[in-house]
């Protein structure tokens, strides 16, 4: 005889309390049926799964968190603005060191614009910045513009304690600014300034910054600042962050720790940090050295372009007619003028392509050197082929002659020639060394420049003939070479050489009428240190003097550089008279 289920075994199991499924009695009959599917369609989780409904009510809180932070932001600066509508100066203080605190960039053109006096109040309280011609205001916030004279817009009430906090607030919010220059300009400003009350801010901004120049000049500020914690760990870690960036300015700093009192005792009692402190020390001279290093090896590469540009042509000349040409820096000193006249031309008539007027500078200066040297070789010089020292005379005498010339027609006083935008500034290797692109761009030119005259000369017929000239000029006539003529291009090539390198030196400083003449020296040493007529020879003397020059610097003038490595290429032609690189052929015979 069967019994009869109980009221609890016929319950269904959704009617257990809270929810709960409640297993059936030992013995009784499974109702799957009554068991109903929660899993809802489209939902790629089950909801009876216990993980999930745990993680679900966790990222809404966490979601809520972040709105809450985000409402109470908007509030904060909401308050902020309102008190800098204020006309007590009291109130528009507090308003002004809040925007500072909050961190906020949209903050920031506030200030800007309360700084530049170009802030206006209206009634209720709302801000306006008004345009540059004051004509029109934007409303602070939505961005709406109406007529400034329909606004009745008022002057904040500034003074010179308010000024002063306009600028402390926008040199923090510069900090957070999306503009990542303005960010590179306030971390350097707050590492000469910093205080620790500035050790938060720091923080934050060290958290929330992507530029690698940026974090290492927070880094070391904020090594600084825990300096004078209490904390034996914190200073101990600070002393090692500031030998791992190696900024110089932090010497003082860490020669401080590892000083000696006047009764003996050490100013940092902890051994473990004088000894961090005397190692940061050692590393950041030897960091400061390679970096020396390099920069000066960046400027003699550029020195030496410079020379090379100038030599170029001159060796080839020189190889090919025996001239001696003294005018071949003036040359490099109408190439940069030409650049000069390109500038304004393209400055009146093309704004909008002014960047890129030193591509058209190029060609323009290479024909306009080119033509001057064949005038100049059909003029002149043909009469004065291997007859050295008629020719330095008479191209001495036409050097002056270019440089009166230039006086009269631009004046005697230095031109300016802008560099353009795309060779401004420079890309920063580290926080010590920046790499100039004007510099940068004058080596890779140079290197363009020498591979285009070796394809000429290696791989076209004028380069085969100027070469059949240059080892036995009487042989190439007679084997019907126009020696004249290979003369005349030849010297054209070499004074349009000379005309891009003054497009290159024009982007380094002023060009004068006396430009050339502080080249044509150092060219001359190139061309004899390298090898009459040898372009191998000619780089690796250009480039050889001009890092050797730079290297100099440091341990003499300018002057004595020059008159040192002046004896040594004495010396060197008194053992190898032919340069580093001989010509071969009859001419050597000669």
């Amino acid at each position: 005889m069967e019994r009869a289920p109980s009221p609890r075994e016929r319950a269904p199991a959704s009617a257990a309390p809270d929810g709960l499924r409640v297993a059936p009695a030992p013995g009784a009959a499974r109702n799957t049926a009554a068991a109903p599917d929660l899993t809802l369609p489209g939902i790629p989780f089950d909801m009876r799964n216990h993980r999930c409904n745990r993680l679900f009510p966790c990222g809404i809180a966490l979601l809520m968190t972040l709105l809450t932070a985000a409402s109470l932001h908007a509030a904060d600066l909401k308050s902020a603005l309102k008190k800098v509508a204020s006309d007590e100066r009291g109130t528009l203080m507090e308003g002004i060191e809040t925007l500072g605190t909050l961190g906020d960039p949209d903050a920031l053109p506030v200030l800007e614009a309360l700084r530049d006096d170009t802030l206006r109040v209206a009634p209720g309280g709302k801000l306006y910045i008004l345009s540059p011609d004051g004509k029109r205001a934007s409303e602070v916030g939505t961005g709406r513009s109406a007529p400034a004279d329909s606004l009745k817009l008022e002057e904040p009430p500034i003074n010179n304690a308010v000024r002063k906090s306009i600028d402390s607030s926008i040199a923090q919010l510069q900090l957070f600014s999306r503009n990542p220059e303005q960010r590179l300009s306030a971390a350097r400003e707050l590492a000469n300034r910093a205080t620790p009350d500035d050790a938060p801010k720091v923080r934050a901004a060290l958290a929330r910054e992507t530029e690698a120049a940026v974090k290492h000049i927070l880094q070391a500020t904020l090594a600084r600042l825990d300096l004078s914690s209490s904390d034996r760990t914190v200073r101990l870690n600070a002393v090692r962050t500031l030998g791992e960036t190696g900024d110089i300015q932090r010497m003082n700093d860490l020669q401080q720790l590892t000083a000696v009192k006047p009764d003996g005792a050490f100013a940092e009692p902890d051994r473990e940090i004088r000894a961090a402190a005397a190692a940061a020390m050692k590393s950041i001279q030897l960091r400061q050295t390679i970096i020396s290093l390099g920069g000066d090896l960046l400027y003699g590469l550029s020195l030496g372009s410079v020379l090379l540009l100038v030599a170029l042509g001159l060796a080839i000349t020189f190889g090919l007619m025996g001239i001696i040409n003294m005018a071949h820096g003036e040359m490099l000193m109408l190439g940069a003028y030409t650049t000069y006249v390109v500038q304004n031309i393209v400055q009146k008539t093309l704004p909008a392509y002014f960047n890129w007027y030193v591509l058209l500078a190029l060609p323009a200066a290479f024909a306009v050197c080119g033509v001057a040297g064949i005038v100049l070789e059909r003029a002149i010089l043909r009469f004065l082929y291997n007859r050295p020292l008629e020719s330095l005379l008479a191209t001495w005498g036409i050097s002056l002659a270019l440089i009166q010339s230039v006086r009269q027609i631009f004046g005697a006083a230095n031109v300016t020639v802008a560099n353009p935008a795309w060779l401004s500034g420079g890309y920063a290797v580290y926080a010590d060394l920046v790499l100039p692109y004007n510099r940068i761009f004058i080596v890779l030119l140079g290197a363009i420049v020498v591979t285009l005259v070796w394809l000429l000369l290696q791989h076209t017929s004028l380069g085969l003939q100027v070469r059949a000239v240059t080892q036995n000029r009487a042989i190439a006539s007679t084997m019907g070479i126009r020696t004249a003529q290979v003369d005349m291009w030849t010297f054209a090539l070499g004074s349009g050489i000379a005309g891009i390198g003054g497009v290159a030196l024009s982007q380094l400083g002023n060009v004068g009428p006396e430009l050339g003449q502080s080249y044509i020296v150092d060219s001359f040493m190139v061309v004899v240190l390298g090898g009459v007529g040898k372009i191998a020879g000619t780089v690796v003397g250009a480039m050889g003097l001009g890092i050797v020059a730079k290297y100099l610097e440091p341990l003499s003038d300018a002057v004595l550089g020059k008159i040192i490595l002046l004896v040594f290429i004495i010396l060197f032609i008194q053992r190898r008279p032919q340069g580093l690189f001989a010509l071969k052929g009859r001419a050597v015979e000669n």
